[in-house]
């Protein structure tokens, strides 16, 4: 149950900022955010050792970074299946991925930022992929897609009221807060000030409905859960990334973006 935020002022120093949350089962193994692909110089992102695809890229010479949510619909054939990691360090080297067939990929919502706005493309499994200009405020994707209305969205009453329950608090929250104008530099803490203690948890327990970063043991021998949070501002000139594994224990790492 991935989540993104993201918010779109376009007066601010800061015009774009990105919370992304990758939820997993906790078994699949990762490394943070780094250059992971030799066949993509400058791409940053995080490494999904599974599958060798990624969550979230960055390419900072484009300052685009797309971050990636499953969804809900009918799977790709299994003799034909690609994985969906690909599908972010696409988006930021061509703007998009309007250019691929999709009858290859498990449902997905791909989110792709830049400093002028964002833009979410969300895949059902079948038919045309929908895709979406996100308005000026702040706008939520979740993996029933964006506001939680993607036309394929999942039958479960208990995933759905989950996710809800997220999205309700979390809006909330940061709406009230104070938003953020990160420069380029400087501590995480000075640069999203009050939003920072919320977009790590604020103070919910892991298994609370609400919960944006959470643990869910499903009773099958497997934990699913909150990996990690990606924090980023994007605008004329500007591109930071800062990054932290859930639940956050220690100082946010800033990505070096060369």
């Amino acid at each position: 149950m991935c989540t993104a935020f993201v918010s779109i002022e376009p007066d601010s120093p800061a015009p774009v900022l990105l919370l992304s949350v990758r939820d997993e089962y906790l078994g699949r193994a990762w490394l943070p955010p780094g250059p992971h692909w030799p066949g993509r110089p400058g791409v940053v992102g995080g490494l999904d050792l599974a599958a060798g695809g990624t969550w979230l890229a960055v390419d900072p010479e484009r300052r685009t970074a797309a971050c990636l949510l499953n969804g809900f619909g009918p799977l790709a054939p299994a003799t034909a299946r690609l994985s969906r990691g690909e599908l972010p360090l696409t988006a930021v080297r061509h703007g998009g991925i309007g250019h691929l067939d999709l009858a290859p990929y498990d449902p997905f919502h791909l989110v792709v930022v830049r400093p002028d706005g964002a833009r979410v493309t969300s895949w059902g499994g079948s038919g045309r992929a929908e895709e979406r200009e996100l308005p000026r405020g702040l706008s939520v994707v979740l993996n029933d897609g964006l506001e939680g209305k993607a036309a394929s969205r999942t039958t479960s009453e208990r995933v759905r009221a989950l996710m809800a329950a997220r999205a309700a608090h979390f809006r909330a929250r940061l709406t009230a807060a104070p938003r953020p104008h990160p420069g380029a530099d400087g501590p995480a803490e000075r640069a999203w000030g009050p939003w920072l203690p919320i977009v790590a948890g604020d103070g919910l327990a892991l298994d609370e409905d609400a919960a944006l970063v959470q643990r869910r043991d499903f009773g099958d021998g497997r934990v699913w859960g909150s990996s990690s949070i990606s924090l980023l501002a994007l605008g004329p000139g500007l591109l930071r990334y800062d990054f932290a594994a859930a639940p956050v224990a220690g100082a946010w790492e800033p990505v070096p973006l060369g």
